[in-house]
């Protein structure tokens, strides 16, 4: 899609998983890509990878849970190629467990993740954007805000609220672009951190399930491909024998 041949695209979570592959399949397309996560080990390995294949990419460190580094990495993503014209908002956790486990520090994680490192996402991008008339912000939601499930409260409460952000966002904002991607099971990282045993076992048919996070990817330069004035706003993409 030539919409996306040299638009500057940050991405956050980018060390692995989802955000990885996106990095990767968008710079193949042409774009310039700023790869953002806490692993600077494994991005440096990525970016080497990406310009050893002709591609054009950069990394910094970032914990989306810190503003002031959130706007550091988007202020180096701009200084590095002159602009952003799509931030990636991926960075996510998911250690699903009932309310009744009390697993409160997570819960306050998942918050600080899913919910406030969005925000600080597009609070970093959205002056950059409106200054040069234009943008896309993409944020990954997921099946998990569109329905709830036990064991998924918490999880599926900030998912739903990036849903929420998203559409306010869009609404707010006729000169930028908003699209919501929502995963099914996809075979990440996600299903290990999740504590509580009898969970992790209940899980455990979603990994067996799992698409490829390439799906993902290729979901993310369709919408970021489309003409300037076609506005993806929300995509489901789960595995077709997925039930939730």
């Amino acid at each position: 899609m030539s919409n996306i041949e040299g638009k500057v695209v940050a991405i956050t979570g980018a060390s692995s998983g989802i955000g990885e592959v996106t990095a990767r399949h968008l710079a193949k397309q042409g774009a310039k890509v700023m790869l953002g996560a806490r692993r600077t080990d494994n991005l440096e390995k990525i970016v080497k990878e990406i310009k050893d294949a002709g591609g054009t990419a950069s990394f910094k460190s970032v914990d989306v849970v810190k503003r002031d580094e959130v706007e550091a990495f988007v202020k180096a993503t701009q200084e590095e190629f002159g602009k952003v014209d799509v931030i990636v908002n991926n960075a996510g956790l998911m250690p699903l467990s009932p309310l009744e486990a009390l697993k409160v520090d997570e819960w306050d994680r998942m918050v600080d993740v899913n919910i406030k490192g969005t925000l600080y996402g597009i609070a970093a991008v959205l002056p950059i954007m409106k200054k040069q008339g234009s943008g896309q912000v993409i944020n990954l939601s997921s099946v998990a805000g569109h329905v709830v499930f036990p064991g998924g409260a918490v999880y599926c409460g900030t998912k739903f609220a990036v849903r929420a952000i998203s559409e306010g966002l869009r609404q707010e904002n006729k000169d930028i672009r908003v699209t919501t991607i929502s995963p099914g099971a996809v075979a990440t990282e996600l299903l290990e951190h999740i504590s509580h045993e009898e969970t992790a076992k209940n899980v455990e048919g979603f990994g067996q399930i799992a698409i490829s996070s390439q799906a993902i990817a290729e979901s993310v330069a369709f919408a970021i491909g489309q003409p300037d004035d076609v506005d993806v706003n929300e995509m489901i993409v789960r595995p077709t024998v997925q039930d939730l």
